[in-house]
């Protein structure tokens, strides 16, 4: 990978939750045509090993892997992950670095960083752990948390009439977004999201957005269906039920800073993978 390229990567640890995120990754990587980069980091003894490429079986890429279980889960990820997106062009690597300054390098070539999140434990939500908090409070890049058991059919409108799943539309991305805050990156990220899926983009807000906020964004992606719920007070409650019916929940943080109390209530609470995106 030549410097400057950017990828869809996620971080690896073995876990369910960590695969789950892959998979979520494989199908952003896919639907932007980018490089999918799996990062193991951590202080396990590495040994030579491989994994399949682009190609299938007979492209192998030498890689630096783990010993026991996270070289085999860097091996299987890789695998099925070839054979379920023949054409996604996949690179593994491990690094003994600590998993939040390794994942927070990463995330420098990245177009996005994608980290998994234990499932929900009933109406307290879900536990976010301290390398997933910690490197969505620094990264210079968009953080994608997806919870555990996320399916390829949660992001799409379900299905009725017994046809295939992934022929179904995606279902909306919904942004929150403060008018107070300058927040270009925020705003161009999700609209960005929404026209890759071809899908509706829901932006809540609380009061009243000056006209000129998303007038640019809707110039510049005139294809995408844009609703607006302006909610008078805190948007938090609006943001988490309309996370029910969203494949995406972007949130903004502000750069040097982490997210805030909301943005964090809604990490933990989202029925959908949560996305925060640092801007100005």
């Amino acid at each position: 990978m030549s410097t400057g390229t950017r990828t869809i990567t996620v971080g690896i640890d073995g876990s369910r939750p960590s695969l789950d995120a892959a998979d979520w990754a494989a199908r952003e990587a896919q639907r932007r045509r980018l490089p999918l980069r799996l990062l193991h980091a951590g202080t396990e003894p590495a040994v030579s090993g491989g994994v399949f490429g682009i190609d299938g079986i007979d492209d192998i890429d030498d890689i630096d892997v783990p010993a026991g279980r996270t070289r085999a889960a860097l091996d299987r990820a890789a695998i099925e992950l070839s054979y379920a997106h023949p054409a996604l062009d996949i690179i593994a690597r491990r690094t003994a670095t600590p998993a939040v300054p390794a994942l927070l390098a990463a995330a420098v070539e990245a177009q996005t960083l994608v980290l998994g999140s234990r499932g929900r434990t009933g109406s307290a939500g879900f536990p976010v752990g301290s390398v997933a908090l910690g490197v969505a409070a620094r990264a210079d890049r968009p953080v994608v948390l997806v919870r555990a058991g996320e399916l390829p059919e949660d992001e799409r409108v379900p299905v009725v009439d017994g046809s295939p799943p992934s022929t179904a539309p995606y279902l909306p991305v919904v942004l929150g977004l403060d008018p107070d805050a300058s927040a270009d990156d925020l705003i161009g990220y999700a609209f960005d999201t929404a026209a890759v899926r071809s899908a509706p983009l829901h932006v809540v807000h609380p009061w009243t957005l000056p006209t000129s906020t998303l007038r640019p964004w809707r110039h510049r992606f005139p294809g995408t269906t844009v609703r607006e719920h302006r909610v008078d007070g805190d948007p938090g409650p609006r943001l988490l039920e309309a996370s029910a019916r969203a494949g995406l929940l972007v949130v903004g943080r502000r750069t040097g800073r982490g997210p805030g109390r909301a943005a964090r209530s809604l990490i933990r609470h989202a029925d959908c993978p949560v996305a925060v995106v640092p801007h100005d």
